[in-house]
């Protein structure tokens, strides 16, 4: 069986094990490493409190080379002042120490639980027998995504090929999150590794346009977490000529991520927090590009809708209310809403249709709702879910 975890590109090894940071003994500390040498780009969280790791990550994720990650869940590290910034230097420490690199050449991330000090013995031993293990199995890689998770039920995993001047390149990744989902810059923790050889500035450009168009899209309850991190890093061992500019061959690269990146973005929404489907919102005829996000965010954060879903039930009255009332320009005459390509409402006004025959269509694993402003040219999209008792259950019961 082909290897499509972190380590099928070129040059990437990886261990997850349990080191105690969790209660319930699953894995809770990952390492990636890169033996010799990578690129790497990362995006963050915009939310003005932040992890100790994400401090640090951003000043280390400036560096020309990097040669680990280093990754704990269970624990956030987040609002732990003077302390949790040591410890995430620490974490970092330790990884290159026994991986014989420098400290700012470690990434670091942390997810869980906000306001705890990690247990740093548990934590140095774990980073100590993750060292020990790693490997470029499949299996290793299986482990690190087994590593970053919190309230996920699975995986998730995603691998591209792309052939660019006939060399082979490789992206795989993995991210964890099921709920906090509401990015602008980064969604939860995504790791990808690629062995495409390009330059930091262009690995860093293409990162930024593919979660945008893809993680950045998700929400599941509007609400951005305090760690919020995805990095790529880039080996430069599939043998590409180097890719340095925004041409043909960059394009070819950004449709591979950005295919990789909704792939993982579409299976968070599906194993979001008590979630049962998935649904897409495209915004047509919008004043501007910023009045089509927001309109089509305000549809997929709106509670009313995503219970209706939930429900299997075509109310179409709650989309139009979402959208109404989220302050951009509409036309009441040409406002048109349709679900799963079905017409409901139309310029303004209420249209016949089989209710039985769209309510099939919201229970099916994934649909599309299609919203026409009348105010413009400019659209987007937003991915959501339904919410249901479970995501009350699991949120209710997280912390005690």
């Amino acid at each position: 069986m082909k290897n499509t975890t972190l380590t099928s590109p070129k040059g990437f090894l990886a261990a997850g094990l349990s080191c105690g940071i969790k209660k319930s003994g699953n894995k809770d500390i990952g390492i990636i490493s890169c033996p010799t040498g990578a690129k790497a780009a990362a995006v963050f969280t915009t939310n003005k409190v932040v992890s100790a790791a994400v401090t640090i990550c951003k000043n280390h994720s400036k560096s020309a080379s990097v040669e680990a990650v280093v990754v704990n869940s269970g624990n956030a590290n987040t609002c732990t002042g003077t302390a949790g910034l040591k410890n995430a230097e620490i974490m970092c420490k330790i990884a290159a120490q026994l991986l014989d690199t420098k400290p700012n050449q470690v990434l670091v991330a942390s997810t869980g639980i906000i306001g705890h000090q990690l247990p740093m013995q548990n934590v140095s031993t774990g980073i100590i027998l993750a060292a020990v293990q790693l490997s470029n199995s499949q299996k290793a890689g299986e482990n690190f995504a087994h590593a970053i998770m919190t309230t996920d039920t699975k995986c998730k995993q995603a691998f591209k090929t792309v052939k660019i001047e006939g060399k082979e390149i490789c992206i795989a990744g993995t991210t964890k999150g099921a709920g906090m989902i509401g990015p602008n810059m980064a969604t939860t923790l995504c790791f990808i590794t690629t062995d495409a050889n390009i330059t930091k500035p262009m690995l860093q450009k293409a990162l930024s346009e593919a979660v945008g168009q893809s993680l950045n899209k998700l929400t599941v309850d509007g609400h951005q977490s305090t760690n919020d991190t995805a990095i790529i890093l880039a080996s430069g061992l599939a043998g590409n000529k180097i890719i340095n500019k925004a041409d043909s061959r960059y394009k070819k690269f950004v449709v591979a991520l950005f295919d990789l990146c909704t792939d993982l973005a579409k299976q968070m929404a599906l194993d979001a927090e008590g979630a049962t489907r998935m649904f897409t919102v495209a915004v047509s005829a919008a004043a501007s590009k910023a009045e089509a996000t927001k309109a089509a965010r305000a549809v997929a954060d709106y509670d009313l809708v995503k219970c209706a879903i939930h429900g299997s039930d075509p109310n179409w009255g709650r989309i139009i209310c979402a959208v109404g009332s989220c302050g951009v320009k509409i036309n009441p005459n040409k406002l048109s809403c349709s679900i799963g390509g079905i017409t409901v409402f139309k310029n303004g006004q209420p249209v016949k249709f089989d209710p039985k025959k769209v309510s099939r269509i919201i229970s099916s694993k994934e649909h599309t709702i299609a919203v026409s402003l009348g105010a413009g040219k400019y659209s987007d999209f937003c991915y959501g879910c339904d919410l249901s008792k479970d995501y009350v259950t699991i949120n209710a019961d997280y912390h005690t």
